[in-house]
């Protein structure tokens, strides 16, 4: 069987029979990042796999398909959007002997309901022009004034930077994470706009000196030629909390309620972890392997080693309310 790549505009367009495919999965993460592991898995098992593009309103989705939904799997980034799907019970455990040794306990749900694939850290985008070396070396740092009117970032709303501040939540208690959002606020060049490459660019036309950012957007820029310049204009700073290391995020995968293909979605979970699948999400993405030896890409290896924060994913996931409740009270995007 062909494999097929299913890209849904619409949340409201359904996957086609499950026929057309062996396993099916509603994914928040573009189709084309994750389409080279999808092949491997085809190419070893003879397993197609059909990936649906969801942009939004997965759980209500799910919630409305229920028993009927052809999808197996959804893969997702971010744990509180983890989290989400598991608090709505739209998803089911998986025993599975293989996920539980080859992903470490911090990057997986308790009573497996969801599992980390990969790891990225939020970190920042330093002009290499204006901005010394060791200038910037804490997330605290950037609520510091010397940064007024020199940071440029994304919507305070975005999931990305609710993780950021759920972390500092944890950290540095509601009050603390409050006059942070606020510091970075004062401190911006800009109104937040655009994604993490814009403020790359943003960087590299001048208009800023640092940025927020997921680290594999370096590698991605990188591979674009029209961008290269900006990336080349940059160097990755890996910030720590004061009192902790590198705020982390996770993408990762989950098995719904229905499943209809439940023997075949996992065997795609267990490979998934396996030595090549995490090798091609390493060189491919620019991401962090969960499973422990699994080598990072040169280009990653480059940047150095990371001493990843040790909150726990689910504890930073409860803080989400909270961190989104800050973003609006500051009016942070306003």
């Amino acid at each position: 069987m062909t494999l097929r790549t299913l890209l849904l505009a619409s949340t409201t367009v359904a996957i086609a029979a499950p026929a057309l495919a062996d396993v099916n999965i509603y994914t928040t993460r573009q189709p084309e990042l994750i389409q080279p592991v999808m092949d491997a898995f085809t190419a070893e098992t003879g397993i197609a796999v059909n990936l649906a593009f969801v942009d939004g309103g997965i759980v209500e989705r799910l919630k409305a398909e229920g028993t009927r939904s052809p999808a197996d799997l959804v893969m997702t980034v971010d744990i509180a959007n983890l989290q989400q799907i598991v608090d709505a019970d739209v998803v089911q455990p998986v025993e599975s002997d293989v996920l539980t040794a080859a992903i470490p306990e911090a990057l997986r749900d308790a009573d497996n309901r969801w599992f980390g694939l990969t790891t990225r850290a939020r970190i920042i985008y330093a002009s290499r022009d204006r901005v010394a070396d060791g200038e910037v070396t804490t997330y605290e740092d950037l609520a510091d004034p010397k940064w007024a009117g020199r940071i440029c970032t994304r919507s305070g709303l975005h999931d990305y930077n609710l993780a950021l501040v759920s972390a500092v939540i944890e950290h540095a208690g509601e009050d603390g994470a409050a006059a942070w959002v606020q510091g970075i606020k004062d401190n911006l060049a800009r109104k937040p706009e655009g994604n993490d490459r814009a403020q790359v660019k943003a960087i590299w036309a001048g208009e800023c000196d640092i940025s927020l950012g997921n680290t594999y957007y370096m590698g991605k820029m990188l591979e674009n030629e029209e961008q290269t310049e900006w990336a080349e204009s940059v160097r990755i700073v890996f910030p720590e909390f004061a009192d902790g290391g590198v705020h982390v995020n996770v993408s990762g995968i989950a098995m719904t309620q229905a499943a209809p293909n439940r023997d075949e979605a996992v065997q795609l979970m267990e490979f998934l972890v396996s030595p090549q699948a995490q090798a091609i999400y390493a060189k491919d993405n620019y991401e962090y392997p969960v499973l422990e030896g699994a080598p990072v890409s040169d280009l990653v290896a480059s940047w150095g080693d990371i001493t990843a924060d040790d909150t726990d994913l689910t504890t930073i996931a409860g803080h989400r309310p909270t961190a989104l409740r800050i973003m609006e009270e500051v009016d942070f995007d306003g």
